[in-house]
């Protein structure tokens, strides 16, 4: 593992560690939050490939009100994690919805058929329309495996 990818794994743990108690969190200037990815099987050309536990999703997103500077979404794993075959067909998306919940814009990540162990993606900066949340989701094989998001408040 190289030097970035252990000081991001360990930012995703101490974030997480920080989160346990909460559910999304206001966009105020930045938030950080990971949610574990949880073990999964998933079947890529005859042969099946299995996600352990030790990998975690983390969302960044900075910026003020409805101006996001700077969005990042991408997995980290350690242990046993960091052994597997990765992510295979993988892509991240991106998506906003308005305060009731209603998904009024996603932004599609490209569906990468290569395995990874630490896929990841940056989103254009840009000013929402509407307060609400953002979200970033990871798609293995065509299947959604696990979101994060932060509420965008004034």
């Amino acid at each position: 593992m190289t030097t970035p990818h252990i000081a991001r794994l360990l930012a995703s743990l101490v974030a997480a560690g920080a989160l346990v108690l909460t559910t999304p969190s206001g966009a105020h200037a930045t938030a950080v939050g990971s949610t574990p990815v949880r073990t999964f099987e998933y079947t890529l050309g005859g042969v099946t490939m299995k996600v352990p536990t030790g990998c975690m999703f983390t969302h960044i997103i900075r910026g003020s009100g409805k101006k996001v500077t700077y969005q990042n979404a991408g997995v980290d794993c350690a242990f046993v994690g960091a052994m597997s075959s990765g992510f295979c067909n993988w892509r991240i998306d991106f998506t906003y919805a308005d305060v009731n919940n209603r998904v009024y814009r996603t932004s599609r990540g490209k569906t990468h058929s290569e395995c990874k162990i630490d896929p990841m993606r940056n989103n254009s900066p840009q000013t929402l329309p509407r307060y609400g949340k953002a979200c970033a989701h990871l798609h293995v094989n065509g299947v959604r495996r696990v979101s994060q998001c932060h509420h965008i408040t004034k």
